[in-house]
């Protein structure tokens, strides 16, 4: 479920968009300002509000890093901000002095792209703030943009209705025309890349004033030919749709409309999950934190809404999966306890039943010692148990790794759903991140994958553009539920 958190109502004008970064939350207005909170308790930062555009902010974005904020106005220029002082980085004034109506960086924060009422587009070198490309699109207003996860291409969508596809060159790569009839309102990339073969394939979700959140598949192939496929259209809002936006890891999708309603989707599987109905106006924006459970929501009512998604874990259970055991001897009343917990809640004394079972009674003094549990059985390994535990027999030390993988094995054929398995380690994910390479695994596991595989992926085997770990709060949330009701 999702719940209020509280509501911010600073803004003397409509608010226009909303933006988290890993510590901040920025909103922009038609009252010229910008203001700036600590996404840990929502205070205002000493130096909000940002005051230095001349007429209504229309979008902001944070760097990658969370140390710039950029804003774009009617008042033709693209400002950037320090998020350490509040004081302006530099000015960008747009090519033509057209109202910059939108603006996006680049996942690696190399580039910044506006775009303006007139229908041009300028590409800007972000850490030298010069202008390097110009692009247009006759006879629009360009009103949404977004920056694939590669950094390398952007999606723009304007008034007139299209999606049209970009390269760092300002060439467009591809046009979908009528993607939305009356308008495209917003646009946003999902953060993975997903690969098959000679295809590489991104994920994009639009909105427009047609009333309809469309997901769609952009397809790259090796000739470097674009191809967009609409996967879903999805209806639920009774009136225009002017915002919408992706969790970092792709799972949920929000969306804010003229009906005054905020919707929640399971982005897989395109189905609804909730409708927040708190704003009195429209919901011109929405955005979810990268680093926790919540939701900002903006609306020309002024206020900004922060939610905060549940995530259906109890505070003691949660334990249990579903395996029964018949055996009524006292060892089989002992492994049905045990069965019914995953290994890693395993306590010390459950490990210790388990190696009198299998038969390696002789090791429980040193487990007890050691004060092993089902997290650190799990977790040993050829050298600690030879360095630590002072097992000297090698065919002793083979025997209880062969036996910790047979019961890791189990845990994968017990009902599990693979998702929720670490792709390292096959356990059950307790913390799972999502990576740059789109994929969601066990915290400790990829921290350490990292540290020793020089930045490969462990499913690509390609290179992580960045070793950056978002927690997939959503995926945890889906464990947490399976745990609960098994």
């Amino acid at each position: 479920m999702a719940s209020l958190v509280c509501t911010l109502q600073h803004h003397q004008d409509d608010v226009n968009w909303c933006a988290f970064s890993g510590q901040l939350l920025a909103t922009c207005s038609g009252d010229k300002t910008l203001r700036i909170y600590n996404a840990d308790d929502f205070s205002e930062l000493p130096f909000s509000p940002l005051s230095g555009h001349g007429y209504s902010v229309h979008c902001c974005c944070f760097s990658s890093c969370g140390q710039f904020l950029t804003s774009c106005s009617t008042d033709a220029t693209t400002v950037v901000w320090s998020m350490v002082t509040g004081e302006i980085e530099a000015v960008l004034e747009h090519p033509g002095r057209s109202p910059v109506r939108i603006c996006a960086l680049s996942p690696d924060s190399v580039h910044l792209v506006s775009g303006a009422s007139d229908g041009t587009l300028a590409l800007w070198d972000f850490p030298s703030k010069q202008l390097r490309r110009k692009g247009a699109v006759s006879d629009t207003t360009m009103v949404a943009c977004s920056f694939s996860p590669c950094s390398q291409v952007f999606m723009t969508g304007s008034t007139y209705g299209d999606l049209r596809l970009w390269d760092l060159n300002m060439n467009q790569l591809h046009a979908e025309k009528n993607a939305h009839d009356l308008g495209v309102s917003c646009c946003t990339f999902a953060p993975a890349i997903l690969s098959g073969g000679p295809v590489v394939q991104f994920l994009l979700a639009s909105c427009g004033q047609d009333s309809h959140l469309k997901i769609w598949a952009i397809n790259k192939f090796s000739s470097g030919a674009y191809r967009m496929q609409l996967l879903h259209t999805l209806s639920d809002h009774s009136a225009p749709v002017l915002s919408c936006a992706y969790s970092s890891d792709g799972q949920l999708l929000v969306s804010g409309s003229v009906d005054k309603t905020v919707i929640i989707y399971d982005a897989k599987n395109a189905v609804l999950l909730y409708t927040l109905s708190q704003h009195e106006r429209y919901v011109t924006a929405c955005s979810f934190s990268p680093t926790s459970p919540l939701i900002a929501t903006g609306s020309m009512d002024k206020t900004v809404n922060i939610w905060k998604l549940e995530d259906g874990c109890s505070g003691n259970g949660g334990k249990s999966l579903p395996v029964e055991s018949a055996q009524t001897s006292r060892e089989g009343r002992a492994w049905a306890g045990r069965s019914k917990l995953l290994v890693s809640d395993w306590s010390e004394d459950d490990v210790s039943e388990w190696l009198a079972e299998e038969g390696l009674g002789g090791l429980v003094g040193k487990f007890k010692a050691n004060n092993i549990d089902g997290t650190e059985l799990l977790g040993l390994t050829k050298e600690t148990l030879a360095s630590e535990l002072h097992i000297e027999s090698v065919g002793l030390r083979c025997k209880l790794l062969r036996k910790v993988e047979e019961i890791k094995n189990d845990s994968v054929c017990s009902g599990i759903p693979d998702e929720f398995l670490c792709p390292i380690t096959r356990e059950l994910m307790r913390e799972p991140v999502t990576a740059a390479d789109g994929y969601s695994y066990e915290r400790q596991a990829i921290e350490s994958w990292i540290n020793t595989k020089n930045r490969s992926s462990p499913m690509t085997n390609l290179p992580l553009l960045t070793t950056l770990l978002t927690p997939n709060h959503t995926l945890k949330m889906a464990i947490g539920r399976w745990k609960t009701s098994h």
